[in-house]
């Protein structure tokens, strides 16, 4: 039986392809399905969360979660994740630092953000560190259907992983490199030269007709994306094709 994306609440980009928006944070979660096999991007912000779209995915795709990619280390992105249990994690670069030795500082900012500190503290306890790491770009096969991982980044922080699924229309999950619903954050842990040259990277990626997805607020094109960027090189003094 064929389940509507939009009666869960999730919005559907291309075939096989949706999203979700999560309420208090406005996190965008992604979902890649086709042919018994199912690829969700980001988590979610506690382990609650996380089990609530590990339930929604696999009636959506008609099966588990065998991969999950995590856009970047921060609590709102990747606190669900443990409620994913046998996926095959992916983050970029050399996150898993950030993972290992980072719970206490994860679960202090989900608090300082408002999420309850028991649900903090069991998030950052339960905390997956990823089982592979994206050194430029990996490639994986979802129900024969090729969807690529690429190390984007530094820009939001030092490890952003974007989510590419070709198609008709080309889906490009952002993580939170681009963000639409407010002005992209750039916490202690960003790179602000490195950031528009990765929104570069990203336009590379998707090219001028793809959906951009962020990792907050409404999905975007190219010209958003493109605009973001020389708004953050003028914000973080970044002469064009400098960084």
């Amino acid at each position: 039986m064929t389940v509507d994306w939009e009666e869960l609440g999730w919005e559907r980009l291309a075939d096989g392809v949706g999203r979700r928006r999560l309420p208090v944070w406005d996190c965008t979660v992604g979902l890649v399905c086709a042919e018994g096999s199912a690829l969700l991007v980001d988590a979610g912000s506690s382990l609650a969360e996380g089990a609530l779209l590990r339930r929604q995915a696999q009636r959506l795709a008609g099966c588990r979660v065998g991969s999950l990619a995590l856009t970047h280390p921060h609590f709102d992105h990747v606190f669900g994740a443990a409620a994913f249990a046998g996926a095959r994690v992916f983050a970029a670069g050399d996150a898993r630092p950030v993972f290992e030795g980072g719970r206490e500082e994860l679960s202090a900012d989900a608090v300082r953000n408002g999420l309850d500190a028991g649900a903090a503290d069991e998030a950052a306890g339960a905390l997956v560190v990823p089982h592979e790491t994206v050194r430029e770009a990996v490639s994986l096969t979802i129900g024969g259907r090729e969807v690529l991982l690429h190390d984007a980044g530094p820009g939001h922080t030092g490890h952003d992983l974007a989510v590419v699924v070709p198609g008709e229309p080309t889906v490009v999950f952002c993580g939170d490199l681009v963000e639409e619903s407010g002005a992209p954050q750039a916490g202690p842990d960003a790179v602000p030269a490195l950031w528009p040259a990765a929104l570069d990277r990203l336009l590379e990626l998707g090219g001028e007709d793809a959906v951009y997805v962020p990792g907050h607020g409404a999905v975007v094109d190219a010209a958003f994306v493109r605009a973001q960027r020389d708004a953050l090189a003028e914000r973080f003094g970044v002469t064009p094709g400098s960084a």
